[in-house]
């Protein structure tokens, strides 16, 4: 498929590719984007940017190299490189500390835009900011849009899409799981954990996670009842996904799922897929028994409240975390794997019994995982037509052409409808 016809000088920049995160995604444009795509790498360092495109034209000398643009971290530079650009991949982080000048710019220019953010109260704060802006100048803007939070973003628009098509049914309630996962940590991601609290209050960061926190319009709906003893174990019950245990990702990817439900419901472009008005959603994460679900339940409240509360804790960690830039070798993410997996049950009455399943995966690194992503919500901007007017937009609007090419990146999803 052709990109669309612009102005622009390139079609994609990838703002920090020499990170770690976007070194990959520079990498997985080199080998899987169109030879004629008209693209750059930029950062603040020229040297470190052409040891960038060295590496680019020895996975693939065929192809065009990046430009390579000079770009510091200030609103000159960044508003600049935006008006050169069709879109803008961001990989400069922590978003809270760094990302906020590549996105205004981008708002402000008519520029496409993706990150790889799991900052919901920096990407909340984006909205109050910014959205108006993009919309204005029509620049359709993703945040999150990485590991973080499009898997499940997706597993629940595809749990949706397939009880819609199957039973004729909106989603009602749906529960995504975190079923598997092996993987190390980034100094990126290290970084983004130990700085949040540094950017952010508590109170701020506690508001970007209340539900329904970045939708556009409110949900009265609420979730099915906790039991006393799941407040107390953090283990949960779910049937057809098993024994779960709180997720230490849960309020950061709700966030994102509950603003697409909002702008499935509000955007004209995206109303044929909204789930529903009755839609509930909760994540957990798969765990092997009780013991294990109070263990992650308790260390999440108190490593969460040590982080948040007590600056010398953080401090302490950042001497032995890997540095941001840095992260695991190939070697080390040789064995890497991620697994969602998710079930949705229908908004129907009488209720049929029935119920949709959902097994989404990726074999490799979680940071290759983002890279893929990225490029890929560029590749859908540049090629399809979407029909979304601008604003701060979700995966999941994407639909169907961003899962398919994922598929087809290896990031593979199944679905079927199975009896309750």
């Amino acid at each position: 498929m052709t990109f669309k016809k612009h102005s622009r000088e390139y079609d994609v920049v990838v703002f920090g590719a020499t990170g770690y995160t976007g070194l990959m995604t520079a990498e997985f444009i080199t080998s899987h984007f169109p030879t004629d795509t008209k693209w750059a790498v930029a950062g603040r360092s020229a040297q470190k940017l052409e040891g960038v495109v060295k590496t680019c034209q020895g996975l693939n000398p065929d192809r065009k190299p990046p430009h390579v643009e000079v770009c510091n971290l200030n609103d000159a530079d960044l508003a600049a490189l935006a008006k050169k650009t069709f879109v803008l991949i961001a990989t400069v982080g922590p978003y809270a500390r760094y990302g906020e000048p590549a996105f205004r710019a981008c708002a402000e220019a008519g520029t496409h835009y993706v990150d790889c953010t799991g900052e919901a109260v920096w990407h909340a704060e984006m909205i109050r900011k910014y959205n108006e802006v993009a919309r204005a100048s029509g620049a359709c803007m993703f945040p999150q849009a990485a590991i973080e939070s499009a898997p499940p973003d997706l597993v629940t628009f595809s749990l949706a899409s397939l009880i819609k098509s199957e039973l004729s049914a909106p989603l009602g309630d749906a529960v995504i799981s975190l079923h598997e996962i092996r993987g190390s940590p980034s100094g990126g991601t290290l970084a983004t954990v130990l700085n949040l609290f540094d950017s952010y209050s508590f109170k701020e960061v506690e508001a970007s996670h209340k539900p329904y926190a970045l939708s556009p319009i409110p949900n009265p709906k609420s979730p099915p009842t906790t039991s006393m003893g799941s407040k107390l174990t953090g283990a949960h019950h779910v049937p057809n996904l098993g024994l779960q245990s709180n997720s230490m990702t849960a309020g950061t990817d709700l966030a994102v799922v509950q603003r697409t439900w909002g702008l499935l419901q509000q955007e004209p472009a995206l109303q044929e897929r909204a789930y529903g008005p009755n839609f509930t959603v909760r994540e957990y994460m798969k765990t092997k028994n009780v013991a294990t679900a109070m263990m992650m339940h308790y260390s999440l409240l108190i490593g969460g409240a040590l982080l948040a509360f007590c600056p010398p804790f953080r401090s302490l960690l950042r001497r032995f975390v890997v540095q941001p830039g840095d992260g695991p070798s190939p070697e080390a993410t040789a064995n890497d794997y991620v697994e969602f997996r998710g079930v949705g049950i229908p908004d129907e009455q009488p209720a049929s019994g029935k119920r949709a399943m959902c097994r989404a995966w990726f074999d490799g690194s979680m940071y290759r995982l983002t890279a893929v992503c990225l490029s890929l919500v560029a590749r859908v901007l540049l090629e399809d037509d979407l029909g979304l007017r601008g604003g701060v937009y979700t995966p999941a609007c994407l639909g169907q052409g961003f899962i398919d090419r994922l598929d087809e990146a290896g990031f593979k999803m199944e679905t079927s409808i199975i009896e309750g």
